[in-house]
Protein backbone atom coordinates (compact mmCIF):
# COMPACT_ATOMS: atom_id res chain seq x y z
CA UNK A 1 0.00 0.00 0.00
CA UNK A 2 1.33 3.07 -1.08
CA UNK A 3 0.19 6.37 1.55
CA UNK A 4 2.09 8.79 -0.74
CA UNK A 5 5.49 8.88 -2.83
CA UNK A 6 4.63 6.31 -4.95
CA UNK A 7 6.39 3.94 -1.95
CA UNK A 8 5.48 0.78 0.40
CA UNK A 9 6.94 0.19 2.96
CA UNK A 10 8.86 -2.50 1.93
CA UNK A 11 10.60 -0.55 -0.47
CA UNK A 12 11.37 2.49 1.76
CA UNK A 13 13.04 -0.50 3.83
CA UNK A 14 14.83 -1.50 1.18
CA UNK A 15 16.10 1.77 0.39
CA UNK A 16 17.69 2.68 4.04
CA UNK A 17 19.27 -0.79 4.20
CA UNK A 18 20.74 0.26 0.83
CA UNK A 19 22.14 3.48 2.40
CA UNK A 20 23.42 1.77 5.29
CA UNK A 21 24.92 -0.65 2.83
CA UNK A 22 27.09 2.15 1.66
CA UNK A 23 29.14 2.60 5.47
CA UNK A 24 32.73 2.56 5.51
CA UNK A 25 34.40 0.42 7.83
CA UNK A 26 34.83 3.16 10.56
CA UNK A 27 31.59 4.30 10.11
CA UNK A 28 27.94 3.65 11.68
CA UNK A 29 25.05 4.17 9.66
CA UNK A 30 21.26 4.67 10.63
CA UNK A 31 18.52 5.80 7.95
CA UNK A 32 14.85 6.76 8.54
CA UNK A 33 12.95 7.44 5.73
CA UNK A 34 9.11 7.96 5.46
CA UNK A 35 6.33 9.31 3.09
CA UNK A 36 2.68 10.24 3.81
CA UNK A 37 0.08 12.44 2.68
CA UNK A 38 -2.50 14.43 4.57
CA UNK A 39 -5.76 16.60 4.29
CA UNK A 40 -7.52 19.35 5.71
CA UNK A 41 -11.05 20.85 5.34
CA UNK A 42 -12.09 24.01 7.25
CA UNK A 43 -15.99 24.94 7.72
CA UNK A 44 -17.62 28.56 7.41
CA UNK A 45 -20.99 29.57 6.97
CA UNK A 46 -21.88 26.46 5.96
CA UNK A 47 -19.65 26.11 3.16
CA UNK A 48 -15.68 25.06 2.36
CA UNK A 49 -13.41 28.20 3.82
CA UNK A 50 -10.22 25.82 2.80
CA UNK A 51 -9.07 22.66 1.46
CA UNK A 52 -5.53 21.82 1.78
CA UNK A 53 -3.92 18.04 0.82
CA UNK A 54 -0.53 16.85 0.15
CA UNK A 55 1.65 14.51 -0.07
CA UNK A 56 5.14 14.37 1.63
CA UNK A 57 8.29 12.22 1.55
CA UNK A 58 11.66 12.82 3.98
CA UNK A 59 14.93 10.83 4.58
CA UNK A 60 17.47 11.47 7.37
CA UNK A 61 21.04 10.25 7.95
CA UNK A 62 22.63 9.81 10.95
CA UNK A 63 26.36 9.09 10.62
CA UNK A 64 28.35 7.49 14.16
CA UNK A 65 32.26 7.74 13.50
CA UNK A 66 35.28 8.01 16.23
CA UNK A 67 32.27 9.01 18.82
CA UNK A 68 31.06 11.70 16.58
CA UNK A 69 27.70 12.34 15.42
CA UNK A 70 26.55 13.66 12.44
CA UNK A 71 23.58 14.29 10.50
CA UNK A 72 21.64 15.39 7.84
CA UNK A 73 18.11 15.49 6.18
CA UNK A 74 16.36 15.91 3.07
CA UNK A 75 12.78 16.23 1.79
CA UNK A 76 13.50 13.87 -1.18
CA UNK A 77 13.86 10.00 -2.03
CA UNK A 78 15.07 10.86 -5.10
CA UNK A 79 18.31 8.85 -6.07
CA UNK A 80 20.84 12.14 -6.12
CA UNK A 81 19.08 13.40 -3.68
CA UNK A 82 19.83 10.48 -0.89
CA UNK A 83 23.15 10.69 -1.70
CA UNK A 84 23.96 14.20 -1.13
CA UNK A 85 22.10 13.52 1.66
CA UNK A 86 24.51 11.04 2.70
CA UNK A 87 27.23 12.79 1.87
CA UNK A 88 26.24 15.71 4.09
CA UNK A 89 25.73 13.64 6.88
CA UNK A 90 29.37 12.24 6.35
CA UNK A 91 30.81 16.20 6.42
CA UNK A 92 28.88 16.93 9.36
CA UNK A 93 30.60 14.33 11.43
CA UNK A 94 33.69 16.56 10.98
CA UNK A 95 31.84 18.92 13.21
CA UNK A 96 30.65 16.67 15.93
CA UNK A 97 31.66 16.39 19.62
CA UNK A 98 33.53 13.63 20.78
CA UNK A 99 31.49 11.91 22.53
CA UNK A 100 32.32 7.92 23.82
CA UNK A 101 29.08 7.03 24.37
CA UNK A 102 27.46 8.06 21.49
CA UNK A 103 26.70 5.35 19.08
CA UNK A 104 23.40 3.32 17.07
CA UNK A 105 21.54 0.98 19.25
CA UNK A 106 21.89 -2.25 19.40
CA UNK A 107 19.25 -5.09 18.99
CA UNK A 108 18.13 -6.01 22.19
CA UNK A 109 15.89 -8.81 21.62
CA UNK A 110 12.71 -7.28 22.89
CA UNK A 111 10.22 -8.29 20.59
CA UNK A 112 7.54 -5.48 19.14
CA UNK A 113 3.98 -6.22 20.12
CA UNK A 114 3.02 -7.41 17.14
CA UNK A 115 0.60 -4.47 16.63
CA UNK A 116 -1.78 -4.13 13.68
CA UNK A 117 -1.61 -0.03 13.42
CA UNK A 118 -2.16 0.01 9.49
CA UNK A 119 -5.98 0.15 9.09
CA UNK A 120 -6.34 1.79 6.45
CA UNK A 121 -9.89 2.95 6.63
CA UNK A 122 -9.06 6.22 6.79
CA UNK A 123 -7.38 6.34 3.13
CA UNK A 124 -11.18 5.65 1.65
CA UNK A 125 -12.52 8.13 3.22
CA UNK A 126 -14.23 10.45 0.04
CA UNK A 127 -13.33 13.82 -0.09
CA UNK A 128 -17.12 14.64 0.12
CA UNK A 129 -17.59 12.99 3.02
CA UNK A 130 -14.45 15.07 5.14
CA UNK A 131 -15.97 18.18 3.84
CA UNK A 132 -19.66 17.13 4.60
CA UNK A 133 -18.50 16.57 8.40
CA UNK A 134 -16.49 19.75 8.79
CA UNK A 135 -19.90 21.60 7.70
CA UNK A 136 -22.07 19.60 9.80
CA UNK A 137 -19.82 19.94 13.00
CA UNK A 138 -20.41 23.66 12.93
CA UNK A 139 -23.62 23.36 11.68
CA UNK A 140 -24.01 21.26 15.13
CA UNK A 141 -21.78 23.20 17.63
CA UNK A 142 -24.36 26.45 16.03
CA UNK A 143 -27.36 24.73 17.28
CA UNK A 144 -26.23 23.21 20.62
CA UNK A 145 -27.01 26.90 22.05
CA UNK A 146 -28.63 29.69 21.51
CA UNK A 147 -25.67 31.79 23.29
CA UNK A 148 -23.30 30.18 20.76
CA UNK A 149 -23.38 32.62 17.97
CA UNK A 150 -20.22 31.62 15.65
CA UNK A 151 -17.91 28.84 15.09
CA UNK A 152 -13.95 30.45 14.42
CA UNK A 153 -12.97 26.59 13.94
CA UNK A 154 -14.67 23.65 12.40
CA UNK A 155 -12.50 21.38 10.72
CA UNK A 156 -11.37 17.80 9.74
CA UNK A 157 -8.36 16.33 9.19
CA UNK A 158 -6.80 13.18 7.97
CA UNK A 159 -3.32 11.61 7.58
CA UNK A 160 -1.62 8.39 6.30
CA UNK A 161 2.49 7.78 6.73
CA UNK A 162 4.53 4.82 6.00
CA UNK A 163 8.00 5.03 7.66
CA UNK A 164 11.01 2.75 7.79
CA UNK A 165 14.77 2.79 9.95
CA UNK A 166 17.55 0.46 9.16
CA UNK A 167 21.07 0.69 10.55
CA UNK A 168 24.22 -0.80 9.63
CA UNK A 169 23.73 -2.48 13.75
CA UNK A 170 21.69 -5.14 12.50
CA UNK A 171 17.90 -3.30 12.91
CA UNK A 172 15.19 -2.85 10.56
CA UNK A 173 11.77 -1.81 11.20
CA UNK A 174 8.66 -0.59 9.68
CA UNK A 175 5.89 0.63 9.75
CA UNK A 176 2.54 2.68 8.71
CA UNK A 177 -0.52 3.94 10.50
CA UNK A 178 -3.10 6.57 10.25
CA UNK A 179 -5.55 9.00 11.75
CA UNK A 180 -8.47 11.36 11.05
CA UNK A 181 -9.12 14.21 14.02
CA UNK A 182 -12.06 16.89 14.14
CA UNK A 183 -12.19 20.14 15.97
CA UNK A 184 -14.27 22.88 16.59
CA UNK A 185 -14.32 26.68 18.08
CA UNK A 186 -17.44 27.81 19.46
CA UNK A 187 -17.78 31.74 20.60
CA UNK A 188 -20.62 32.19 23.02
CA UNK A 189 -22.23 35.37 24.00
CA UNK A 190 -23.88 37.04 26.40
CA UNK A 191 -24.21 40.84 26.71
CA UNK A 192 -20.94 42.22 25.62
CA UNK A 193 -18.92 39.01 27.28
CA UNK A 194 -17.62 36.78 24.49
CA UNK A 195 -15.95 33.52 25.51
CA UNK A 196 -14.43 30.60 23.36
CA UNK A 197 -14.64 26.98 23.72
CA UNK A 198 -12.72 24.24 21.85
CA UNK A 199 -12.67 20.58 21.90
CA UNK A 200 -11.92 17.72 19.30
CA UNK A 201 -11.10 14.42 18.60
CA UNK A 202 -8.31 12.06 16.83
CA UNK A 203 -8.99 8.31 15.94
CA UNK A 204 -7.51 5.86 13.76
CA UNK A 205 -10.76 5.09 12.49
CA UNK A 206 -13.65 7.78 11.37
CA UNK A 207 -16.30 5.71 13.18
CA UNK A 208 -14.18 6.02 16.14
CA UNK A 209 -14.47 9.84 16.59
CA UNK A 210 -17.00 10.79 19.50
CA UNK A 211 -18.40 13.74 17.28
CA UNK A 212 -21.44 14.20 20.21
CA UNK A 213 -19.01 14.97 22.83
CA UNK A 214 -16.95 17.35 20.44
CA UNK A 215 -20.09 19.50 20.20
CA UNK A 216 -21.22 19.10 23.22
CA UNK A 217 -17.68 19.73 25.16
CA UNK A 218 -17.14 22.65 23.04
CA UNK A 219 -20.68 24.52 23.54
CA UNK A 220 -20.29 23.80 26.97
CA UNK A 221 -16.95 25.12 27.19
CA UNK A 222 -17.97 28.32 25.99
CA UNK A 223 -21.27 28.85 27.39
CA UNK A 224 -19.88 27.69 31.00
CA UNK A 225 -17.46 30.19 30.92
CA UNK A 226 -19.94 32.94 30.50
CA UNK A 227 -20.16 35.49 34.11
CA UNK A 228 -16.87 34.44 34.91
CA UNK A 229 -15.18 36.24 37.74
CA UNK A 230 -11.41 36.45 39.54
CA UNK A 231 -11.66 34.31 42.22
CA UNK A 232 -10.54 35.23 46.07
CA UNK A 233 -6.84 34.26 46.61
CA UNK A 234 -6.93 31.41 48.79
CA UNK A 235 -4.93 27.76 49.17
CA UNK A 236 -7.30 24.86 48.57
CA UNK A 237 -8.42 21.46 47.27
CA UNK A 238 -8.80 21.42 43.57
CA UNK A 239 -9.89 19.03 41.44
CA UNK A 240 -8.28 18.62 37.67
CA UNK A 241 -10.33 17.44 34.96
CA UNK A 242 -8.92 14.58 32.88
CA UNK A 243 -7.57 16.76 30.30
CA UNK A 244 -5.66 18.97 32.57
CA UNK A 245 -4.67 15.98 34.58
CA UNK A 246 -3.25 14.33 31.74
CA UNK A 247 -1.42 18.01 30.85
CA UNK A 248 -0.08 18.08 34.04
CA UNK A 249 1.34 14.61 34.18
CA UNK A 250 2.76 14.69 30.64
CA UNK A 251 4.96 17.51 32.57
CA UNK A 252 5.84 15.07 34.98
CA UNK A 253 6.59 12.08 33.05
CA UNK A 254 8.92 14.88 30.80
CA UNK A 255 11.13 15.01 33.64
CA UNK A 256 11.44 11.47 34.23
CA UNK A 257 13.42 10.54 30.81
CA UNK A 258 16.82 10.16 31.12
CA UNK A 259 17.68 12.98 28.99
CA UNK A 260 15.98 15.34 31.46
CA UNK A 261 17.96 14.03 34.21
CA UNK A 262 21.35 14.05 32.53
CA UNK A 263 20.95 17.39 31.67
CA UNK A 264 20.05 18.68 35.64
CA UNK A 265 16.74 19.41 34.85
CA UNK A 266 14.61 16.95 36.53
CA UNK A 267 13.84 17.25 40.47
CA UNK A 268 13.65 13.92 40.92
CA UNK A 269 17.28 12.80 39.60
CA UNK A 270 18.61 10.60 42.18
CA UNK A 271 15.00 9.55 43.47
CA UNK A 272 14.50 5.75 41.95
CA UNK A 273 12.84 3.55 44.52
CA UNK A 274 11.63 6.59 46.83
CA UNK A 275 8.20 7.84 47.57
CA UNK A 276 7.85 10.73 45.11
CA UNK A 277 3.91 10.36 45.06
CA UNK A 278 0.74 9.64 46.62
CA UNK A 279 0.12 5.85 47.09
CA UNK A 280 -2.73 5.88 44.50
CA UNK A 281 -0.94 7.28 41.69
CA UNK A 282 0.20 4.39 38.90
CA UNK A 283 1.48 5.80 35.80
CA UNK A 284 3.57 3.69 32.94
CA UNK A 285 4.40 4.55 29.40
CA UNK A 286 2.47 1.65 27.41
CA UNK A 287 2.92 1.72 23.44
CA UNK A 288 1.67 -1.49 23.27
CA UNK A 289 -1.99 -0.43 23.99
CA UNK A 290 -3.81 -0.37 20.60
CA UNK A 291 -6.48 1.91 21.60
CA UNK A 292 -3.86 5.12 21.43
CA UNK A 293 -2.23 7.24 18.68
CA UNK A 294 0.84 6.08 20.54
CA UNK A 295 0.96 2.56 20.34
CA UNK A 296 4.00 1.64 18.24
CA UNK A 297 5.57 -2.00 17.31
CA UNK A 298 8.91 0.03 17.65
CA UNK A 299 10.61 3.15 19.01
CA UNK A 300 12.64 5.81 17.33
CA UNK A 301 15.95 3.93 17.36
CA UNK A 302 13.87 0.49 16.08
CA UNK A 303 14.15 -1.35 19.10
CA UNK A 304 11.02 -2.70 20.48
CA UNK A 305 8.00 -0.68 22.10
CA UNK A 306 7.55 -2.19 25.58
CA UNK A 307 5.49 -1.02 28.79
CA UNK A 308 7.20 0.74 31.16
CA UNK A 309 6.73 1.51 34.65
CA UNK A 310 7.34 4.88 36.12
CA UNK A 311 5.83 5.47 39.27
CA UNK A 312 3.87 2.09 41.32
CA UNK A 313 2.08 2.84 43.54
CA UNK A 314 3.68 6.36 44.31
CA UNK A 315 7.20 4.75 44.45
CA UNK A 316 9.33 6.09 41.43
CA UNK A 317 11.09 3.06 39.53
CA UNK A 318 13.15 4.16 36.98
CA UNK A 319 13.56 6.68 34.23
CA UNK A 320 12.69 6.30 30.25
CA UNK A 321 16.22 5.74 28.18
CA UNK A 322 16.85 5.41 24.49
CA UNK A 323 20.32 3.75 23.94
CA UNK A 324 23.06 7.20 24.05
CA UNK A 325 20.88 7.91 27.78
CA UNK A 326 21.50 4.34 28.87
CA UNK A 327 25.17 4.33 27.88
CA UNK A 328 25.85 7.79 29.98
CA UNK A 329 24.15 5.81 32.71
CA UNK A 330 25.36 2.46 32.50
CA UNK A 331 22.10 1.00 31.86
CA UNK A 332 19.58 -0.39 28.94
CA UNK A 333 17.70 1.64 26.76
CA UNK A 334 13.63 1.30 27.76
CA UNK A 335 12.73 1.35 24.06
CA UNK A 336 12.07 4.61 24.86
CA UNK A 337 13.56 6.63 21.74
CA UNK A 338 11.10 9.55 20.01
CA UNK A 339 11.97 10.88 16.71
CA UNK A 340 11.13 12.58 13.21
CA UNK A 341 12.42 11.50 10.33
CA UNK A 342 14.15 14.67 10.12
CA UNK A 343 15.77 14.56 13.82
CA UNK A 344 18.12 12.55 15.43
CA UNK A 345 16.95 10.38 18.58
CA UNK A 346 15.66 11.95 21.80
CA UNK A 347 13.83 10.39 24.30
CA UNK A 348 10.48 11.01 25.18
CA UNK A 349 7.22 9.57 26.35
CA UNK A 350 4.86 7.20 23.53
CA UNK A 351 1.70 6.43 25.00
CA UNK A 352 0.97 7.10 29.19
CA UNK A 353 -1.54 5.72 30.92
CA UNK A 354 -2.92 6.00 34.48
CA UNK A 355 -4.78 3.59 36.92
CA UNK A 356 -8.19 4.24 37.61
CA UNK A 357 -8.76 5.26 41.47
CA UNK A 358 -11.43 4.68 43.88
CA UNK A 359 -13.40 8.24 44.30
CA UNK A 360 -16.82 7.53 41.97
CA UNK A 361 -18.17 9.94 39.85
CA UNK A 362 -21.04 11.08 41.74
CA UNK A 363 -19.14 11.82 44.66
CA UNK A 364 -16.42 13.55 43.30
CA UNK A 365 -17.17 16.44 43.99
CA UNK A 366 -18.74 15.75 47.41
CA UNK A 367 -15.44 14.46 48.81
CA UNK A 368 -14.08 17.41 48.08
CA UNK A 369 -16.92 19.57 49.63
CA UNK A 370 -15.37 23.15 49.00
CA UNK A 371 -12.74 24.23 46.44
CA UNK A 372 -12.54 24.55 42.65
CA UNK A 373 -13.09 22.33 39.18
CA UNK A 374 -9.84 23.28 37.21
CA UNK A 375 -11.03 22.66 33.41
CA UNK A 376 -8.19 24.53 31.35
CA UNK A 377 -4.98 25.94 32.17
CA UNK A 378 -2.96 28.15 29.82
CA UNK A 379 0.85 28.60 29.82
CA UNK A 380 1.47 24.85 31.22
CA UNK A 381 5.05 24.24 29.90
CA UNK A 382 6.00 27.71 30.59
CA UNK A 383 4.88 27.84 33.67
CA UNK A 384 7.20 25.13 35.10
CA UNK A 385 10.81 24.94 36.04
CA UNK A 386 11.90 21.51 35.09
CA UNK A 387 15.13 21.79 37.64
CA UNK A 388 12.75 22.97 41.14
CA UNK A 389 9.40 21.95 39.97
CA UNK A 390 7.89 24.73 40.61
CA UNK A 391 4.79 25.72 38.84
CA UNK A 392 2.20 28.98 38.12
CA UNK A 393 -0.04 28.31 35.19
CA UNK A 394 -3.35 30.06 34.51
CA UNK A 395 -6.35 28.45 34.83
CA UNK A 396 -10.12 28.46 34.39
CA UNK A 397 -12.78 26.40 35.74
CA UNK A 398 -15.75 26.62 38.18
CA UNK A 399 -15.93 26.55 42.28
CA UNK A 400 -16.87 23.69 44.31
CA UNK A 401 -19.30 25.16 46.94
CA UNK A 402 -21.14 22.40 49.61
CA UNK A 403 -19.96 19.62 47.17
CA UNK A 404 -21.61 21.22 44.18
CA UNK A 405 -20.41 22.88 41.00
CA UNK A 406 -20.54 26.14 41.73
CA UNK A 407 -20.36 29.85 39.46
CA UNK A 408 -17.27 29.95 36.73
CA UNK A 409 -13.91 31.57 37.56
CA UNK A 410 -11.82 32.44 35.16
CA UNK A 411 -7.84 35.17 35.13
CA UNK A 412 -6.45 32.96 37.85
CA UNK A 413 -3.56 31.16 38.43
CA UNK A 414 -2.58 28.05 40.15
CA UNK A 415 0.84 27.26 41.82
CA UNK A 416 2.53 24.66 43.47
CA UNK A 417 5.44 22.27 42.60
CA UNK A 418 5.56 19.01 40.83
CA UNK A 419 6.83 17.36 43.91
CA UNK A 420 4.26 18.61 46.20
CA UNK A 421 1.40 18.03 43.96
CA UNK A 422 1.83 13.99 43.36
CA UNK A 423 2.10 13.90 47.29
CA UNK A 424 -0.42 15.74 47.73
CA UNK A 425 -3.10 14.03 45.62
CA UNK A 426 -5.91 12.92 48.00
CA UNK A 427 -8.41 11.23 44.86
CA UNK A 428 -8.03 9.74 41.95
CA UNK A 429 -10.75 8.97 39.68
CA UNK A 430 -12.35 5.82 38.96
CA UNK A 431 -13.59 6.50 35.92
CA UNK A 432 -11.32 7.68 32.93
CA UNK A 433 -12.41 9.60 30.51
CA UNK A 434 -11.27 8.82 26.79
CA UNK A 435 -9.20 11.81 25.08
CA UNK A 436 -8.27 12.88 21.84
CA UNK A 437 -5.93 10.10 20.67
CA UNK A 438 -7.63 7.04 22.87
CA UNK A 439 -5.98 7.86 26.14
CA UNK A 440 -8.03 7.18 29.02
CA UNK A 441 -7.99 9.42 32.17
CA UNK A 442 -9.39 9.92 35.64
CA UNK A 443 -9.92 13.32 37.04
CA UNK A 444 -7.02 13.80 39.98
CA UNK A 445 -7.77 15.47 43.31
CA UNK A 446 -4.84 17.79 44.30
CA UNK A 447 -5.00 19.05 48.05
CA UNK A 448 -3.55 22.34 49.28
CA UNK A 449 -3.23 24.23 45.93
CA UNK A 450 -2.76 27.96 45.75
CA UNK A 451 -5.22 29.68 43.73
CA UNK A 452 -4.75 33.30 42.97
CA UNK A 453 -7.23 35.65 41.46
CA UNK A 454 -8.03 39.11 43.36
Amino acid sequence: MSGGGGYDTDELARLAQGVCERATPHEEIEVCVSTGRSMTVRAYLGEVESLKSGVSAAIGIRIVSGGRQGFASAGSLDHDVVADTLEAARRNVEFGEPDPHQALALPDGALPPGLDLSDASVLSIPESDKIATAIDIERRCLAADPRISGVRVAAWSDAWSQRALASSAGICAQSESGNCSVGVQPLAVSGDETQIGYAGDAARRFDDLDIDRVISEAAEMATGQLGATKPRSERLTVVLEPSVAAAFLRVVSSVLTADSVLKGRSPFADRVSEQIADERLHLADDPTDPSTLGAANHDGEGLGARRNELINAGVLQGFLHNAYTARRSATVSTGSAVRSTRSVPGVGLHAMTVSPGDVAAEDLLASVCDGVLVRGVNGLHSGVNPTSGDFSVGAWGHRIAGGELAEPFREATIASTLQRMLLDICGIGAEAKRLAGGMAMPPLVIADVALSGV
